[in-house]
């Protein structure tokens, strides 16, 4: 049965994004580009080749960890400039014993960045219905996430 003028009218209006949503996609996009080519620039491995857990950062001039500095623990980010860099470079065992949140924050992000330019050129956002709930929840999960895994580490420095 051929579609009807009314029943064509009583389709629901995909509601297509503003310009500036659109560029601040692309953008984002970019800079996560960004972020995966300054973990290019990172060196994730000692003088012996050997991989590093953490403090890679510093191969960039960048200074050391102050909270490790002032406390001699690790901080709840520690490690994931070393996982992003060890992820580049398909080293994904080492990411993973870098900082395992690292690695799943660069996957996602990995993944992120062509929703983005597909969101973005489709004029819409690609599987979410409301975007301030979304956010919310994955910076919840990654919070939660780094910081329980913080919490591991820790346990596992004052046992060892």
């Amino acid at each position: 049965m051929p579609p009807t003028e009314q029943s064509m009218d009583d389709r629901p209006r995909v509601r297509r994004t503003n310009w500036w949503v659109r560029g601040t996609l692309v953008l984002f996009a970019a800079g996560l580009a960004t972020v995966f080519y300054i973990a290019t620039l990172v060196n994730p491995y000692d003088a012996n080749g050997h991989p590093l857990r953490m403090a890679s950062h510093q191969s960039l001039g960048m200074p050391a960890c102050k909270f490790k500095e002032m406390t001699g623990l690790p901080c709840p980010s520690c490690g994931m400039t070393t996982s992003f860099a060890h992820l580049v470079r398909g080293d994904l065992w080492n990411s993973v014993r870098a900082n395992w949140v690292g690695t799943g924050l660069a996957v996602f992000c990995a993944f992120l960045i062509p929703w983005c330019l597909a969101s973005a050129v489709r004029g819409r956002l690609l599987g979410v219905r409301r975007l301030e709930a979304v956010l919310a929840f994955l910076v919840g999960l990654f919070t939660v996430l780094m910081l329980g895994r913080w919490g591991a580490v820790l346990l596992l420095t004052v046992f060892d």
